[in-house]
Order: C-alpha cells, then structure tokens, then sequence
C-alpha cells in the first residue's frame, strides 16, 4: 500500500463509520436566514459528499443558549433549523459519507461583520482576550442552562440520524474562553491557575451529551492552541500541561480530538517533531483529527491576500504521517470549497482546482 493509500482505508470507531480518512473541516459561510439554513446548503454538502470525502462535519451551529449566535446569518441547531438538517444529513450519507454536527457557542467573540446583532455577550469573565472587556460574565445558573443546551442538540443530532457530533472548544468561542487563562478571571470551580479546573466547563458539556447520546454515539471535541484573538496563544506550554488539560476531557467521554492547527505539521514543543494532533494522540490515547492548510500552500489568513495554486501541496507528507499513525483522520477545509471532488482527485492523481478568497462568496 503507498502512502497516499492510507488517505483512503477505512475507518471506524462507535456509530462512526467512514470510507477513508478525509474530513470536511467545519466552515463558517453564512448562509442562513434567521438561523435556518438556505436551500443551496443541501446542495453545497451533498456535491462534498458525491465527490468522496469520508466524513462531513458542519460548518458551526448554534445551540440555543443565551448568546450563542455569531450572526443570524449562522444556523442553528434547534427549532425550525432541525428539519432542515435532516433533509442534509439524509442526502450527505445517500452520497457515501457519514456526518456530524459541529455544535457551536461564540461567547465573546462576536462576528465583526455583524455589530448590530442584538444577542447578548456572554463569557466566563467578560473578557474578549486579555485586557479587553465586554458583555457579561457568565452566572452559574446560566452555566447549567449552557451545559444542557449542548446536550440538547446533541439529542437532536442522534435523533435526526448523524453519525457523530463535534463540540467547537477551539479558536476562542466559549469553551475555548474557559480553557484560555487570559479570558477565564473566574475564582471558581471553573477557573484558576489550574487547567484542569478550566476545562470542567468542557467536561461538563461532554458528559452531558454522552448522558443524551449513550455509550456507542461518537464524540468529537474540537481544540486548539491558537485563538483568533491571539494567534500566539497557548493553553498548554509543554506536555505536561497538555496532558493535564486532556485528562479531564477523556474521563468525561471525549472519543476524537479535532487537534486545529494553522500548520497541520508545525511541531508543537521543542525537541520534537510532533504536530499537536501528534501530541494529543499520544498523551491522551485517543484518535485524533489533524487540520490546518491541508492540500495547499498556506494558511487561511495568507489566502485572503493570494491565490493559491491548484497542485495539491503537502498531501505526500500528510499521507506519510497517517500512515506512521502520528493522526487518524485528516481534515480538509479551503481545498474543499475549491474542489468538491478534491478526494476523487487525489486519489487519480489529478490535479486539483484552486482556491481564491472569492470562492468564499458562493456556496458552489
């Protein structure tokens, strides 16, 4: 079996059950009305899925939470949204792929497109980043409501028939607020110096989805080091924080990591050449999901300010490190919106179509 095969055995843990390794990396593309999505979101997941990815994660969907909304031009996961995923979910696997929702909570940080947006601003100090106030700190009651309102879509999502669910605790949305000690001030069970206190409100979320899924249904938890206040940013500064700050996460049910990095193969702590996914796997025992400038030439803030060209770059050493098993899945995010048949594509050797930011536009 070559290297780039690996791409495409199967692959299968819990109620996930996936034709090869590649993943569509959730992406926000505004395409809702009111938090219900557009009729052309059907065809733009459906094309992904007849084009041979593996496994489709949803762009960010809100739970219904007090400010959980980016922008009514995000989806929901809940009310007159719910019947509209399901006629998705049921056309994304009728073309061969499984899917998951990726359930979303934006805290303090708001769409800048949208500063209208009258939804409250909600945080677990009533910070943004560091030094920068806004909205409101989280009580505990609206803690608990929070909690279950994860839980709640999770139910949906099983409900509705997805293969799996993803929790967004990265980029500096709300569970990442809690995990991050520059926006997590809290003197409480759920903040202080110690990682391990700042990731209960996470476990919490995740226990309470595994109460309303069960045993079998898979979990994904998105992470990430990085946050879009602070690229520089960093939760855990060496392994042994970053083992502390996933031990509680795997004993409340965490089945995937979705390990986000800008570069999918920049090392993550010196004297090593691990990726974090490769960090992350190996601390925690888990399989995990490696993302970041997949299948091209830079990383997504460079390619709002360039194009890109179509030849499928780093895909030999993406499959090289598959194939040694520093990750498990592969998610794919830009190369995707460009070329819908991108995995076929690969898998035959041929080129690919390229990205430009104003693919971004459309829902093609």
């Amino acid at each position: 079996m070559s290297q780039i095969d690996a791409l495409f055995s199967p692959f299968s843990l819990k109620s996930l059950k996936l034709r090869n390794r590649i993943v569509m990396a959730p992406m926000t593309r505004y395409f809702a009305m009111d938090g219900t999505p557009r009729p052309e979101v059907l065809e733009y997941y459906s094309r992904r899925s007849k084009g041979g990815v593996g496994l489709i994660i949803s762009e960010g969907t809100t739970v219904e939470a007090i400010g959980a909304a980016n922008s009514p031009a995000t989806p929901n996961f809940y009310g007159a949204a719910l019947p509209i995923w399901k006629r998705i979910v049921d056309d994304v696997q009728a073309g061969g792929a499984a899917m998951a929702p990726q359930l979303w909570h934006v805290g303090a940080l708001r769409d800048p497109m949208t500063p209208d947006h009258d939804a409250p601003i909600v945080s677990p100090s009533g910070l943004m980043a560091a030094g920068q106030p806004i909205g409101e700190t989280l009580s505990d009651s609206v803690i608990a409501d929070t909690i279950q309102a994860f839980g709640r879509a999770a139910s949906a999502a099983k409900r509705l028939g997805f293969d799996a669910v993803e929790l967004h605790g990265a980029h500096g949305y709300l569970i990442d607020q809690f995990f991050w000690a520059e926006t997590n001030r809290r003197d409480d069970r759920y903040g202080g110096s110690d990682i391990a206190a700042r990731a209960r409100f996470a476990a919490e979320i995740v226990q309470a989805v595994r109460s309303t899924v069960g045993e079998e249904f898979a979990i994904s938890l998105r992470i990430s080091q990085w946050k879009q206040q602070d690229y520089g940013a960093r939760v855990a500064d060496s392994p042994k924080l970053l083992a502390a700050w996933l031990e509680p996460l795997v004993d409340a049910g965490a089945d995937i990591f979705h390990c986000s990095q800008r570069r999918f193969d920049a090392p993550e702590f010196p004297d090593s050449e691990l990726s974090f996914a490769g960090w992350v796997k190996k601390l925690s025992g888990k399989p995990v999901i490696a993302v970041g400038s997949i299948g091209l030439g830079n990383d997504m803030a460079s390619s709002l300010v360039g194009g890109e060209t179509a030849f499928p770059a780093n895909v030999e050493e993406v499959s090289k490190r598959l194939s040694k098993g520093e990750f498990d899945l592969v998610a794919v995010g830009r190369a995707l919106i460009a070329d819908p048949e991108w995995p076929r594509h690969i898998q035959a050797g041929e080129p690919t179509k390229a990205f430009s930011a104003d693919l971004l536009r459309s829902l093609d």
